[in-house]
Order: C-alpha cells, then structure tokens, then sequence
C-alpha cells in the first residue's frame, strides 16, 4: 500500500485519507474515489488529494478486519459486519467472558495494522454486549500480513463467552443471639437477586445456629436437592478450623480454600461436598454491591472450575470499591482519589416525530447536529465518550468520522429509549464511577457546560445523580451514578433516565445550565427555529 499526496489525474481508485467538500459535495474519509469523482474535484480546482492506494495483493480495511475475525477461534459471540476497518464481537448470551491473553497479545504482535481489544478476563457480560473489537489501522493490509495473524489466531481459542447455567440453589444461615431477623431475610433477598442473573433460584432455604454440628447436619440435608450450596455465617469466618470450614469437613465434604486475596471479600470459604459446590460466602455479600463472592459465584454458574490456586492469583484487580456498609472504611478520605466519568450520546432513535429526516444529520453552521454534540462531548472532562448508534447506523458513524469517540451498536433501538440505555451502561469499565448520559439532538450543549457537571459529580466523590435543570426544570444531560448501573437494566421501552433519577433513593444535584439543558429537537420546526438547517426530505 501506497500513501500520501496522488495527482488528482491519477487518483482514480484511491481512498481519500481525509474528508474534504468540493463543488458542493462532501467526500467522507475511506472514500474510495471514482472517474465521476475526479471530475467534480478538478472541477473544483482540487489538484491532488491525501489518499491511500492499495497494491493487488492488499486487502482493503473492511475485507481485512472480517478476515481477522473470521479466522478466530471463538465461542459464545456474535460477530457483526466490518464497517470502517473495524469488527466488534458480541456476547451472544449472558455468561462470563473468558480469554487467552498470550493469544491476543501475540497476535497484537504480528504488524500494528491489526489490533484486537477485549474485556478483561472473567468479566461478567450481558447478552448482547461488546466483549471485544478488531481494528484495522491502515486502508489496507497486505496478505502476508494477514496470513501471519490468521496462524496466530488459529493457535488456540482466544476468548469465549461461557454461557451461564441454572442452578438449583441450598441457602444456610446461622444464627447468634442479637442476629436480627430483618438482617437475614434482606440476605435472602439480596442472594435471589443475585442468583436471578443466572437463572439460578433457592429451593431450599433454612436456618440454624452458629454451630459446627447444628451446621454440618444441614449441610448434609439440603445438599441432597441443590447444584449450589451457599451458608451465611452470623460470625465471620476468622480461623481454618471456625465453624463453616470445620462443618463442612464434619458433614464428609472437602475445604479448597479458606481466605481470598480479594477485598471486600476476604473471609470467603469454597469447598464441596459428594461433587456440589459450597460456598462459605463473607459478610460483605449480605450487600448487592460486587465483591470476592462475585468472582467465585460466577465461574461456578459458568460451568467453570475454581481451585485454590485460581483464588490465589486474584490479588491483582482484587482490591475493590470500598461499600458504605463496613463500619470501618479502609481509605477516611476520599479527595485524592480520582472520580472517573464515561459519557454516552444516544443517537440510536429513529426520529420518528420529524416524518422523514433524521434530525440527527441537520445541519448547524454547516456541522451535523450529532457531529456538534460529539465534539463537545469528546472534548469535555469525561474520560471516554460512546455514541449509542442503531438507526441510520452508518451514516451517523460517518458524520462523526475522525472523531475520537467509541461506537457503540444497539440492535434493539426500535424497542425504546432504555435499550439504548442498558447499551451504554454495558460498554462502561469497570473502573468508571459515573455515566454522562447526553442526548445527540441538543445543540446548546458545549464542553464548559458538560465540565460543570462533571465537577459537581467529582465533588460530591461520585456519590450523587447530577442533573441539568433550565429556570429550575429538570432537563439533559443527567450523570447516573454506578450504583444506579444495575436499576438500568430492569427498565424497558421508551424510558430513559428520568425514571431512574425520580424513584432512586440517592442525593441529586441541580445544576442549572439554562436553555441548554431543555433545547432538544424534536420536529422539523423545532430544528429550524434552533437555527439548524434540515438536509434531508420528508
């Protein structure tokens, strides 16, 4: 492949490295440019262009990323078409994302044209979410190149999504004197919610006391119907020979592991029982908030085996979130701790009230519309943004092309507002503590007044909805905090945010950004009385 500065005479077959306007015509970037194309542009006195010229055995961006992922030996995955020199790979189900990391990185190796990104490993997914993306750098690859990648790739399975199973669940609690009753039903509680992303119920739940016998024994009864035996101890589990290690040995079973390098999480227990898995879960799963047991409840609903040497390796990453419910916080202050806010523009809609056009691509001081809210979104404080696309795909994706912005596909957009929600909740890492959920038709929105926000949400440590208001109405955007992430995927249809905001239980901070927070465009009318300019028929 060839690239840089073409005569225009010569540049028949080329793709345009840049976009660029001539004669009243928009060339997008990776456009490859025809003998009808050359003539407009040397109409327009255009006498060379950036391009890139592919040799004949060089595979184009769209052909080379399909290639690559059609050579990888996966499971569990959807992988979409090529657009724009990149695939990205879906979880098919709901399950637990697994992958070889010398497989990726040895295949990131091969040449810098190819890239391959995923989810980190053991990453609990949704059906339907990103778990990884191939990107072609270049316009092209050669075939050699190629060719070493596909060995690679071919070397072993890369990644899978392993589906989760359902399992009949045995549920023991015990009890001291003090132990309230409201205490263990919320565990109950908290344990179905818990299981329910599985597909895993109790069907057996008791409670005993706090003592080895009294706990073996029912360890020996409930086993006996259950896949999945879990025992919340009223004490925490503070010796290899405490109460829940030392019955289950009693009841016959074996201890894997007592203790794990994860925290909140540390007192886990994990042994089995005639071929069932128990597990000794720490006080912190009485709260819905992710922890240690987490990570071992997982796998086991994935169908994966968990040894000690497994929970052994998971001191790196173990170190979680601190959770309002331990009495004594490992960190007093929060101020130097950086609070980490993703942004999401929705732009998935059909724009169906504008009969025809897509308010999206109408044109403000000759920028689309969704191009305009992009750049303020990017270039506001947030540490990524993700467009939320669906209808119109491609031409949405192009109207923000060289943008550094993350494409985030929503299949089921015609199905409401929250899909594209739970889309852009999906695509948030772990790490970010806060969602900027941005509507693509508003066009007041600047980078200043999305940074506004992001600093109320900073200063109330991550903690808070932040909201927009206009004359102290509510409005857009809206920061939802992670622990509003789960509430998301419960709603359905065409409800977005302010439902979530409205029946939380968490603090809300106004931040008044006047018109801006309440201009967004409905109707071919209400583009125009905002200055845009309607580019499409009806």
């Amino acid at each position: 492949m060839k690239f840089g500065a073409v005569d225009i005479e010569a540049a028949e077959g080329s793709i345009l490295a840049h976009s660029l306007i001539a004669g009243g015509v928009r060339f997008r970037k990776a456009h490859r440019l025809s003998a009808q194309d050359i003539k407009v542009l040397a109409a327009a006195g255009i006498r060379s262009v950036v391009a890139a010229r592919l040799d004949a055995d060089d595979f184009d961006e769209n052909r080379a990323a399909a290639e690559m992922a059609a050579n990888l030996s996966v499971r569990g995955v959807d992988i979409r078409d090529a657009a724009t020199g990149r695939v990205n790979i879906h979880a098919a189900e709901a399950g637990l994302f697994t992958v070889d990391k010398g497989v990726v990185d040895a295949l990131n190796s091969v040449d810098p044209a190819i890239t391959i990104a995923t989810l980190p490993p053991f990453e609990r997914v949704q059906a339907g979410q990103m778990v990884a993306t191939i990107k072609v750098i270049p316009f092209g690859v050669a075939r050699d190149v190629l060719s070493a990648a596909f060995a690679v790739a071919r070397s072993g399975e890369i990644f899978a999504v392993e589906s989760f199973r359902s399992a009949r669940v045995g549920l023991i609690q015990t009890t001291l004197s003090g132990v309230k009753p409201s205490v263990l039903d919320k565990t109950t509680k908290v344990t179905t919610e818990r299981l329910a992303r599985s597909g895993s119920v109790i069907v057996r739940e008791t409670r005993v006391p706090h003592q080895e016998a009294e706990l073996a024994e029912a360890v020996s009864a409930i086993r006996v119907d259950c896949d999945l035996l879990l025992i919340f101890g009223a004490s925490a589990v503070c010796d290899w020979d405490d109460v829940i290690p030392a019955a289950i040995r009693r009841a016959g079973g074996r201890v894997e592991r007592t203790g794990m390098p994860v925290d909140p999480g540390n007192l886990l227990v994990l042994g089995e029982l005639d071929g069932t898995t128990v597990i000794g879960a720490p006080g912190c799963a009485r709260s819905s908030k992710t922890n240690g047991f987490d990570w071992i409840l997982d796998r086991i609903l994935a169908g994966l085996k968990v040894t000690a040497d497994d929970i052994a390796r998971m001191g790196v990453g173990g170190l979680l979130m601190e959770i309002p419910q331990r009495p004594q916080p490992r960190e007093l202050s929060t101020a130097t701790r950086k609070v980490v806010v993703h942004a999401a523009i929705l732009a998935a809609g059909r724009s169906s009230r504008m009969k025809g056009p897509n308010k999206l691509l109408a044109e403000f001081d000759g920028v689309p519309l969704i191009r305009r809210v992009a750049a303020a979104t990017q270039g506001s404080r947030a540490e990524r943004a993700h467009l939320i696309v669906g209808h119109q795909r491609d031409r949405i994706v192009q109207a923000v092309d060289e943008l550094d912005i993350d494409i985030v596909d929503n299949p089921d957009f015609a199905d409401g507002l929250s899909t594209s929600l739970k889309a852009a909740a999906r695509a948030v890492p772990r790490h970010v503590d806060g969602l900027l959920v941005v509507l693509g038709d508003m066009p007041g929105v600047t980078a200043q007044t999305l940074d506004r926000m992001i600093a109320a949400f900073e200063h109330s440590g991550g903690s808070s909805i932040v909201r927009a208001t206009h004359a102290g109405k509510r409005g857009n955007p809206v920061i939802l905090p992670r622990a509003l992430f789960a509430e998301i995927e419960k709603i359905e249809g065409d409800t977005g945010a302010r439902h979530l905001v409205e029946s939380a239980v968490l603090p809300v901070v106004d931040i008044e950004l006047g018109e801006a927070a309440s201009l967004d465009l409905d109707t071919q009318d209400a583009v125009r009385q905002a200055g845009g300019r309607i580019v499409e028929q009806a």
